[in-house]
């Protein structure tokens, strides 16, 4: 295969995916040594977001994980990095709000994020099976498996589509309830809230790219070999 079309298909999207890693680490190194005015920790604010929004069933704990906060529906569990939990910085509410905005859609039955949600089992598998996959096809030049490794990045690239609009939505839903409850409230908070939340989003872009570039790759590498 043509070289321009490999880094075209496959460098691209990486370095667009490190450089939307570094972005989303600088921005967030940058906005974690900005207090708000307001004082609250990520904890604090993420208690009073989900207790406004009537959700009185979801617990908040701390993780020693960077940058891994999330929010786990089965369980009903907001987690949030120690950096977060802890620190009353831009950064902690911004990212404290965001994961409060996926327990908000949870409550309010939003369907994007059913639909990750339901399709998370299947992701899970086709994560784990595809390096052996992708060896083997390419080793052993087997096109049954180089099918299986598209079928597997078909099912992240539905994924990584489906996260866009759930990962949008939370910011949104973040941006919004941080300014109407006044836990931020200048025009310096409100926009270190949106660069930091603008910038996490192009990791989600990054892997649904790569997602498509890696799925097409593979497409074209079946096509020269038959």
């Amino acid at each position: 295969m043509n070289f321009s079309y490999y880094f075209l298909l496959i460098g691209v999207p990486l370095i667009f995916g490190l450089w939307a890693q570094f972005r989303v680490s600088s921005t967030f190194n940058r906005y974690k040594k900005v207090s708000t005015a307001s004082g609250l920790t990520g904890a604090q604010a993420a208690q009073q977001i989900l207790s406004a929004s009537e959700i009185h069933d979801v617990s908040i704990v701390a993780i020693d994980s960077m940058l891994g906060d999330h929010y786990d529906p089965s369980k009903k569990q907001l987690s949030l990095s120690t950096d977060v939990f802890y620190g009353n910085s831009i950064s902690a509410v911004g990212v404290a709000a965001h994961e409060c905005g996926h327990a908000i859609q949870h409550k309010a039955h939003y369907p994007p994020l059913h639909w990750r949600n339901t399709i998370v089992p299947a992701t899970q598998f086709s994560s784990q099976i595809l390096p052996f996959v992708l060896l083997g096809g390419f080793f052993f030049h087997l096109t049954n498996l180089i099918t299986l490794g598209i079928a597997c990045y078909a099912v992240l690239m539905v994924f990584q589509l489906i996260t866009l609009p759930v990962e949008f939505d939370a910011s949104s839903r973040a941006k919004l309830i941080l300014q109407k409850m006044g836990i931020i409230h200048t025009p310096s908070e409100i926009r270190g809230v949106n660069a930091v939340l603008d910038a996490a989003a192009l990791t989600y872009i990054a892997a649904f790219i790569a997602a498509v570039g890696n799925m097409i790759y593979l497409l074209m590498v079946r096509r020269d070999s038959r």
